[in-house]
């Protein structure tokens, strides 16, 4: 047992695990808000309830210099775990889409966008559908990346092609299980090496 005056290893690992996070949090507070850039700018918009979405949009954010924007539903979600379950499962089954919160009023500006969410049983959030509704994504490079609790990316990329039909979707996206951190953080790192630059 620990000493109450000597850090545990997992206290030491837990704060170094949230630099990363401390760091991007000035990027956080304006993710609704686009600034204005010249066309052949990246973005990345994503929806994330739990915060791991969120962590993997920042890196790639700081990674390649990008504009930022979370999809964020009108109505949120319930903070029970199952009613948001239920809430969801009904949205899929009739193809309801909720309204959003906000739009990215310069979307043309944009040549790529990173798009990410987690599963949603066994498919994209009912919001991701809202968004690619919402906006003009023709000539675009969509560029997927998606959380998931072991289960997989079920029909999520059927419903980007399907909702986003004019755009290009970029088939190296990045699917993984949720879990540590810096697990995480390491796999966007080797994953982003992949993808071809955008500049």
């Amino acid at each position: 047992m620990n000493s109450p005056k000597s850090p545990s290893r997992r206290a030491v690992l837990s704060a170094s695990m949230l630099l990363p996070l401390v760091a991007w949090a000035p990027s956080v507070l304006a993710t609704s808000e686009t600034t204005p850039r010249r066309a052949g700018e990246t973005l990345v918009a994503y929806f994330s309830r739990t915060g791991n979405t969120r962590v993997i949009a920042g890196q790639i954010h700081r990674a390649r210099t990008t504009d930022l924007f979370e999809i964020k539903p009108a109505t949120s979600y319930p903070e029970d775990y199952e009613q948001t379950v239920a809430q969801a499962r009904r949205e899929r089954d009739s193809g309801f889409e909720p309204a959003l919160q906000d739009r990215v009023s310069n979307m043309a500006n944009y040549s790529t966008v990173f798009l990410g969410f987690p599963i949603w049983g066994g498919t994209a959030p009912p919001i991701i559908r809202s968004f690619l509704s919402s906006h003009d994504l023709s000539g675009k490079t969509l560029i997927p990346f998606i959380t998931h609790g072991g289960y997989g990316l079920g029909n999520s990329l059927a419903v980007i092609a399907e909702h986003a039909p004019r755009a290009r979707l970029l088939k190296t996206e990045l699917s993984m299980e949720a879990d540590q951190e810096r697990r995480t953080l390491n796999r966007v790192t080797d994953w982003l090496n992949e993808v071809p630059s955008t500049d």
